[in-house]
């Protein structure tokens, strides 16, 4: 599955459980780890949990695979490990302390909320 086909399964996944304030950023040009971070809020533990088991499941229905899953355990930041993707499920007072899109956007070259357009940079 490709980069772009794999983050709007993820998207399309976090919106079908409601998940509110999804941001993806482009890390690419940053690291060679991943290239998506995406980013998402949940406003308990137990929708954490449901995003990240919509997100897997929609994944591997897709053919894509899940390489692990941390996190759970506690539903205050739940990390999915896509491979290309890295998707951060976090409750607002988690989401608001680490503050992980500063962290990454500082020097990101593509970083929109999800329902925002590419731009022409090809992203």
């Amino acid at each position: 599955m490709d980069i772009p086909q794999l983050q709007q399964t993820v998207v399309s996944a976090l919106e079908d459980i409601k998940a509110r304030d999804i941001e993806v950023i482009d890390t690419s040009k940053l690291t060679a780890l991943f290239d998506r971070i995406v980013v998402a809020s949940a406003d308990s533990g137990r929708q954490t949990r449901a995003l990240s088991r919509s997100v897997q499941d929609k994944v591997k229905a897709s053919g894509g695979e899940v390489v692990s899953v941390e996190g759970e355990d506690s539903g205050e930041w739940v990390l999915v490990d896509l491979g290309d993707i890295v998707v951060h499920i976090m409750q607002p007072a988690i989401r608001s302390y680490y503050n992980l899109e500063e962290l990454w956007a500082n020097g990101a070259p593509g970083r929109r909320k999800a329902g925002e357009p590419a731009r022409a940079r090809g992203e």
